[in-house]
């Protein structure tokens, strides 16, 4: 049973490399109205599968934690494990999906075919900051906080882009397929990600009713955007997180004891 808590984070870790297979599988398909003209269009909804398994990894980082708490187990070594994971699937998979989006978004645009690769070469900022983000959440010392978006939260945020076009409203569809868009939704996610801010948590938050407003606004809000946004929502979750996160009060940091 001691075990169990690195098997689920290996888990999350075999979830992120499925992501990216499934993601970079997708390709442009073509369509037709007369059997006799077909238009390539750039594969926008099939990133979706990958979205999944992003979801799927999260949920297993999610008790991997909440397993070794009850076992009463931790480690160097599941702390490690557990940073490995999660770049793979809350840093490259969704690098992958936005590399995706930025290709098709650029495919619109009538310059098109004059567009060079390393026009989607941003996408691969994600994977680069959630590796520095972790790495330096795992040198610091305790009483430092918890500052910088959490890796899963812009992971998830990710992964949800895909749904926008299937679920979201169509302006909001057509504003994320614009490159620029694209490339300032990256910016400030790298940045939120290394950041000073100290992001609350909203388990801590939610024990301690008197400064736990923010997470129970966070709850409401979401609710809210739910039906508004639908598959945008989760992105407007992840900012609503951030914007309270600014105004929040601080609450001691609990720390959590690293899978073995």
């Amino acid at each position: 049973m001691r075990h169990l808590p690195n098997l689920l984070t290996l888990a999350n870790l075999f979830c992120g490399c499925c992501a990216i297979a499934l993601v970079l599988s997708a390709q442009n398909f073509s369509v037709t109205t007369d059997y006799e003209h077909f238009i390539e269009v750039p594969a926008v909804e099939q990133p979706w599968l990958g979205t999944i398994f992003i979801f799927l990894a999260a949920f297993f980082d999610l008790i991997d934690g909440a397993v070794a708490r009850a076992l009463r187990v931790s480690s160097p070594l599941g702390k490690d494990l557990d940073s490995l994971a999660d770049v793979v699937s809350f840093g490259v998979a969704p690098s992958m999906i936005l590399y995706k989006l930025l290709w098709a978004a650029w495919m619109r645009q009538p310059e098109a075919m004059d567009i060079s690769l390393w026009a989607t070469a941003p996408a691969f900022l994600i994977a680069v900051f959630a590796a520095y983000r972790l790495a330096r959440f795992n040198h610091a010392p305790p009483q430092s906080g918890f500052t910088g978006m959490p890796t899963p939260a812009v992971g998830i945020a990710i992964a949800a882009l895909p749904l926008v076009p299937l679920y979201g409203p169509q302006a909001l569809a057509n504003l994320l397929l614009r490159p620029w868009m694209l490339y300032a939704l990256i910016l400030a996610l790298c940045y939120l990600m290394v950041s000073k801010i100290r992001f609350f948590k909203l388990s801590e938050h939610l024990k301690t009713p008197a400064k736990g407003w923010p997470a129970y606004l966070l709850i409401i809000g979401t609710l809210v955007l739910i039906p508004v946004l639908k598959g945008g929502s989760f992105l407007g979750a992840i900012l609503l997180y951030a914007l309270l996160s600014m105004v929040a009060p601080k609450t001691p940091e609990t720390a959590e004891p690293a899978v073995v």
